[in-house]
């Protein structure tokens, strides 16, 4: 490189680092850093612990899990009057077709617990002639009904509904067992019913009933059995999950000894199991062939609660199989163009393997890091359930002829004796809504962003902090002149001290900014769903102009993190310097980071791929009841997806944990070498701290690679300008 060409190089991109012969790794004589920042996430978590305490003594889960009646009480509450009465009925399910029940999401019609649904037809004035009858029909009225009482008296004080229609239990909600007799609507098996005052009404007549109150618990609805579900299957996931944290696991202890092969295999499998998912996905779609209904278009059907439905389409499955074939051309592709550095990266991965070999404790360190993941997110749902169930039960007047004081807030403990009752005697006052006008419930939703961010910033910290803690370990494998015996004796926790005593603030300096990034990300798309109706075409294009800018920051951001935190890690710097010194390393060496660096991510990233296939197929196969040997033993679901999603994301996760020990162990590994080759040049005076067999991955199979010997020539010429510097000293 001309002289001219070397001055103006590193004049952009910063001054090399000098040799230092008192440098020996990881600098234990360091001082704390952004102490500010420290303190200010001291503050934001005891703040969170405090909106924790708040929201636990104020929520009540139950309002989520049972259905409520119009006293407030829950139906099926274990330890309660009504542990046995599950169902919730409606007195008059045609008074929910009102349009006031898509403003207020409650029916104006009383609504009590019960055992059972109605399961016939049977109006007031029939059953009170019957002795058996009426002893029935008493099982859906309040308490207080007497034989002695007339009609007239027991209409007038609400206790009984008029009517009584055959019901089924809908999500522990009575709702009419309607059905379709030859294009016409039917309750029952009958197409008209008395509705109680002698007159005959159309089956058809309750729909706008069932329609409203469906609107109503619709969202609840699809809660509830993916609730349900998880009930149901919890176990299943938890032991799918274990299988892909033991396959994990023994993958990187295989990569330990077989790096190469282990390498060679991933790639095949990956594009093996894609493969097998194209040719499942064709055999779906082959056997709908001809079924009526099958070939319906995603777009016509719309969308529906029961994801099952989209399976028996065939265009779900074409979709899925171009999807897949896709992703396979698209590595196949990149396996043929990045072949040769392909053999350099898996050179490099045996490399990290020995690094691995004398830091073994850091194979369980993602553990520990799922164990604290763990329990930020466990502490963020329950906090995010009580905020959203501490509201309190709102009652409101209802009646049946015109009132003043209808719709306006009432006390039912001394409604029978307030001026609204004398007022307006025909009138209810009855279970409307949660809500609450105290401050406290008018910054909930104040609060729920406020758990939401601090979630954002405590899942950062942690993944930080297990970011420095392997940087410095391998840090420490790196520089140490005679391996193992000039590395601390238990490394992981020598780093692990280091980075929670000095660097709690650093650690919280870079994870805010990252969190300000994704709640940033969170509101654009909380406005992009608020604006999906919007017709201005120029707003959606601003949107997705933002979402997607920001989501490159995110990326830039995590990258720029984690080489801040391995400089952190090496010299115990503040975070801003840290940062500033990596990228400038980075730019001084960016042609190998492009070449060597992301093809290893790339290679990990294959088998995250792998183990999140084979998890997820056999997840499906078992879920799905489509293999015999499973077909009694797996769990009966509303939507089978829910666990095979889980499942899915978490073997990610899980094998993300697993394999971020490699991906950290080669990004230090990189930044320590790019630092060796500016400190030394492998004289006996200065000699490089990288092993023979590093030195000769990235720099003899250079002449392989003609990127990588551009890199080369400008580290020879470093070495040429440290040469002249020390000779004019």
């Amino acid at each position: 490189m001309p002289d001219g060409g070397e001055e103006e190089f590193y004049g952009k991109n910063g001054e090399p680092r000098k040799y230092d012969a008192n440098f020996k790794g990881p600098i234990q004589n360091r001082g704390c850093t952004d102490i500010v920042c420290c303190i200010l996430f001291a503050i934001a978590i005891l703040c969170y612990i405090a909106v924790g305490i708040l929201a636990w003594s104020q929520g009540d889960p139950r309002k989520v899990i049972y259905p409520t009646d119009s006293r407030g009480q829950f139906c099926g509450q274990a330890g309660t009057p009504l542990a046995n009465k599950p169902n919730l009925f409606y007195f008059n399910i045609m008074k929910c077709a009102s349009p006031m029940v898509l403003l207020e999401f409650q029916c104006p019609t009383t609504q009590m617990c019960v055992e059972k649904c109605p399961e016939k037809f049977m109006t007031l004035v029939k059953a009170y002639s019957n002795h058996n009858d009426f002893a029935y029909y008493k099982t859906f009225c309040k308490e207080g009904v007497t034989n002695t009482m007339g009609i007239p008296q027991i209409l007038s004080l609400g206790l009984c509904p008029a009517m009584l229609t055959p019901s089924r239990p809908f999500t522990r909600r009575c709702f009419p067992a309607l059905g379709l007799k030859e294009g016409v609507i039917t309750v029952g098996n009958n197409t008209r019913f008395d509705d109680g005052s002698g007159n005959m009404r159309d089956a058809k007549d309750l729909m706008d009933g069932v329609k409203n109150a469906t609107v109503v618990i619709e969202a609840r609805q699809v809660v509830m059995k993916i609730f349900e579900d998880y009930t149901q299957s919890w176990y299943w996931i938890l032991i799918g999950l274990v299988i892909a944290m033991v396959t994990s696991l023994l993958f990187i202890i295989l990569l330990r000894f077989l790096a190469g092969i282990m390498v060679w295999v991933m790639i095949v499998m990956v594009i093996l199991v894609i493969g097998y998912g194209i040719f499942h996905c064709y055999m779906e779609y082959a056997a709908l062939k001809g079924q009526a209904g099958a070939n319906v278009t995603l777009q016509d059907l719309g969308f529906q609660t029961d994801f099952a439905v989209y399976l028996q389409i065939r265009q779900t499955w074409l979709a899925f199989m171009i999807i897949l074939a896709i992703v396979d051309v698209i590595i196949i592709l990149l396996l043929i163009f990045l072949r040769k550095r392909i053999l350099i990266a898996i050179a490099l991965i045996k490399e990290a393997s020995r690094a691995v070999a004398h830091v073994m404790s850091s194979l369980f360190y993602p553990l520990f890091t799922f164990v604290l993941l763990a329990m930020v997110i466990a502490y963020w749902a329950v906090t995010a359930v009580f905020l959203s169930t501490s509201n309190e039960p709102i009652y409101k007047v209802f009646n049946e002829t015109a009132c003043d004081h209808s719709r306006k807030t009432c006390d039912p403990a001394n409604y029978s004796t307030s001026v609204e009752k004398a007022q307006c005697p025909d009138s209810e006052c009855l279970f409307a809504f949660y809500g609450g006008e105290t401050p406290y419930h008018k910054y909930l939703v104040g609060l729920q962003f406020y758990n939401v961010f601090l979630f954002f910033w405590c899942a950062n910290f942690v993944t930080a902090l297990g970011q420095m803690t392997l940087a410095g370990a391998f840090a420490s494998y790196y520089w140490a002149v005679v391996k193992p015996d000039d590395m601390p004796a238990f490394p992981v926790f020598s780093s692990l001290g280091r980075s929670l005593r000095y660097h709690t603030g650093t650690l919280a300096f870079g994870s805010l900014i990252l969190s300000i990034v994704q709640i940033i990300r969170v509101l654009l798309e909380y406005l992009d769903h608020k604006l999906k109706g919007a017709q201005n075409k120029f707003t959606k294009f601003l949107l997705c102009c933002m979402k997607c800018c920001f989501w490159c920051l995110e990326k830039c951001i995590k990258f720029l993190n984690r080489n801040a935190y391995i400089m952190v890690a090496i010299y115990g710097k503040s975070f801003c310097t840290s940062a500033r010194d990596a990228f400038l390393l980075l730019m001084r060496n960016m042609i190998r980071v492009a070449v060597l660096d992301k093809v290893t991510d790339f290679l990990l990233f294959l088998g995250k791929l792998l183990i999140v296939g084979l998890v997820g197929i056999f997840a499906f196969f078992f879920f799905s009841g489509r293999v015999k040997a499973f077909e009694n033993t797996a769990p009966h679901l509303h939507y089978y997806w829910v666990p095979i999603l889980t499942v899915v994301v978490g073997s990610y996760l899980i094998a993300h944990g697993f394999f971020s020990v490699y991906a950290m162990c080669v990004d230090t590994l990189f930044l320590c070498f790019c630092e060796d080759l500016e400190r030394n040049d492998g004289s006996a005076a200065k000699p490089y701290y990288m092993s023979s067999t590093l030195r000769e991955i990235l720099w003899k199979k250079a002449a392989e690679d003609p990127s990588l010997s551009s890199a080369r020539q400008q580290d020879d010429g470093h070495l040429k300008q440290q040469a002249r510097e020390e000779e004019a000293a």
